[in-house]
């Protein structure tokens, strides 16, 4: 890291103190930005750095509520609206135990380049609670999402800042989220949120996207070495949405997906995994152990131990941050993995990057690899914007536009800074030179 970016470091950990994941993901972002501050010294005369790494604005609130026997529970709400320059605040609300500040300022952060290797106009945003939905009845979930909105709602909107679902956060929660922020402000304002019903301004392809975009840069890789799908062993971590899609599409390319995992194991299905069965189980709250009994013999449920102990060419972490460490990096390079892509945030460790870097395995970083989510939520505000609806296929095409725009962005970038095929180093300077070249036009903001 150059020496006046390691300045910057230390006061990002100073005034941040505990939230390790937000100092990695600066780290992350922070190492790859030298040669951009040496060629532009614009940037750190007028302090974008510094800037860019705090929030223009951070909101923590209370959210009461009662569950089923009338009992008072008590939460913590989190927005972090990370930088606007863009375009108004975009990105996820996680609901889950894990959240904390640290958790949010980390996705947040990641947010603004990713979103910004899009090319729309949106800027990066996160939210969420320590609420954990698992377990919680429909009644329960809708009383906290309503006592959430009753905070969250003064400050979102179509043109200030538009929520999306993460993780615990599906159509129901969205739904009751929507529904009492029109309750409260008498208005039916489609564009403040994203992730909706296809009834009622939903975009097709949603669901699907953040698997089906991260596929569909996986492709764009092979594409340059000649290759395709075809044929190649896939393991996917993670069975929740972008897993899921992420099998379909990888499937529907041609690949053979072997694997894949929750939080209590790994299945490894050797003639490769049944969707419809997966799909099946997982809609009934079901887990991959329950998908090992299903399907027979030939299949194995593993509860203790890595999913990325199972020999594969291409790896897919797509369940959480740091699940990926450089011990599962070495026998993901030992086994011949040539290409590992982030379809969840932050899922490698700093360790399992520098070890695939190593061994020249092909490395996605997730703040270009699974950008296809909140890229279709911005496709979903289009349609919002324009009182349309676009087809599936429609929007699909778009998906693959935009994939391959942010992976060709991405090379280019890391050529032209002289680091070749490096996509994390494309991929953080592309987005980060685009956002502060908003920043010193708009001025002091």
């Amino acid at each position: 890291m150059a020496e006046n970016l390691i300045a910057i470091f230390d006061e990002v950990v100073a005034r941040n103190p505990g939230e390790t994941e937000f100092h990695q993901a600066a780290r992350e972002v922070l190492e790859s930005l030298g040669p951009v501050v040496a060629k532009h010294p614009e940037y750190a005369s007028a302090e974008v750095v510094r800037r860019l790494c705090e929030p223009e604005r951070q909101i923590i609130f209370r959210v009461p509520w009662t569950d089923d026997q009338g009992r008072v529970q008590l939460n913590r709400g989190f927005r972090v609206e990370f930088n606007s320059a863009l375009g108004p605040y975009k990105g996820g609300l996680r609901f889950h135990p894990s959240v904390y500040l640290g958790i949010v300022k980390f996705l947040g952060f990641e947010q603004i380049f990713k979103n910004a290797l899009t090319g729309l106009p949106i800027g990066g945003a996160k939210g969420g609670s320590d609420f954990d939905p698992k377990g919680k009845s429909d009644a329960e979930v809708m009383r906290f999402c309503q006592s959430f909105m009753t905070e969250l709602y003064r400050y979102i909107g179509e043109y200030t800042d538009v929520p999306a679902g993460d993780i615990g956060v599906g159509g129901r929660e969205i739904g009751y989220l929507f529904g009492h922020f029109k309750r409260i402000t008498n208005r039916y304002e489609s564009g403040v949120l994203t992730g909706k019903g296809l009834t009622w301004g939903g975009s097709q392809v949603r669901t699907e996207a953040t698997g089906y975009g991260t596929v569909f840069f996986v492709a764009e890789m092979l594409a340059i070495t000649g290759e395709s799908f075809e044929g190649k062993r896939v393991v996917v971590s993670g069975s929740g949405n972008v897993a899921i899609y992420a099998i379909e599409k990888a499937q529907q390319l041609g690949g053979l997906v072997v694997a894949c995992s929750d939080s209590n194991g790994y299945v490894f299905d050797e003639a490769g995994i049944d969707l419809d069965l997966l799909k099946e189980i997982k809609e009934n709250r079901g887990r991959v152990s329950d998908y090992a009994q299903r399907r027979g013999s030939g299949v194995r449920h593993v509860k203790d131990g890595s999913i990325w102990d199972v020999p594969c060419d291409i790896a897919l972490p797509c369940a959480t941050q740091n699940e990926l460490n450089g011990n599962d990096a070495r026998h993901l390079a030992a086994a011949g993995c040539s290409i590992v892509a982030e379809g969840a945030n932050m899922p490698s460790t700093p360790e399992a990057i520098e070890v695939m870097r190593g061994a020249g395995i092909r490395f996605a970083p997730g703040k270009a690899a699974n950008a296809g989510g909140v890229a279709t939520s911005a496709l979903e505000m289009q349609q919002n914007a324009s009182r349309d609806s676009w087809s599936f296929d429609h929007t699909e095409s778009r998906l693959g536009e935009i994939m391959r725009s942010i992976h060709n962005r991405c090379l280019e970038t890391a050529e032209s800074y002289g680091q070749p095929n490096d996509y994390v180093a494309g991929a953080n300077i592309s987005g980060f030179t685009k956002v502060a070249d908003a920043m010193l036009a708009m001025g002091l903001i």
